[in-house]
């Protein structure tokens, strides 16, 4: 599959938990996309409703830090007026943890996955709670530092 693909279909989805529903079709947490794989992080709004992806409990987007920079994100739209947000693909080889756990939720609903030496294990919202505080750190590679004082002289 490819990238344009994986995104494309996000838009078929009418409710946060359709979203979800294609988001396992796929494959997630761990996605194969144009021969390479792919962490995938989701996070936007349907209506006002928010939904986003967790890493070990904490916002993705926050654990993520600058190696955000390091990731391409795509924007999406769904079916309904006010829905979307972005897919951010983070290249798997980048991930320095061996195992982590991540959700896909909003307030009331979530899908939740341990990750564990490359593979993805769907689990219960009770075990992601229960083992969300025993995880090793998740680190992702992130710019280095000259690649940094590069980017600032760049940008100046």
């Amino acid at each position: 599959m490819k990238v344009e693909g994986f995104v494309a279909s996000l838009r078929n989805a009418e409710t946060i938990g359709e979203l979800f529903k294609i988001l396992q079709k796929k494959g997630v947490p761990i996605v194969e996309l144009d021969g390479k794989r792919f962490f995938i992080i989701v996070e936007g709004d349907f209506e006002g409703r928010k939904f986003w992806t967790e890493i070990n409990g904490e916002k993705a987007n926050q654990m993520l830090g600058d190696a955000m920079l390091n990731s391409a994100s795509f924007p999406f739209k769904c079916k309904k007026p006010y829905t979307g947000g972005n897919v951010i693909f983070v290249a798997f080889d980048d991930i320095e943890a061996d195992e982590f756990l991540v959700a896909y939720r909003d307030e009331d609903y979530g899908i939740f996955y341990r990750v564990k030496d490359g593979k993805a294990e769907e689990i219960t919202k009770e075990e992601y709670e229960e083992l969300k505080d025993k995880m090793p750190e998740f680190k992702v590679k992130g710019f280095s530092e000259e690649q940094m004082d590069m980017m600032g002289a760049f940008f100046g």
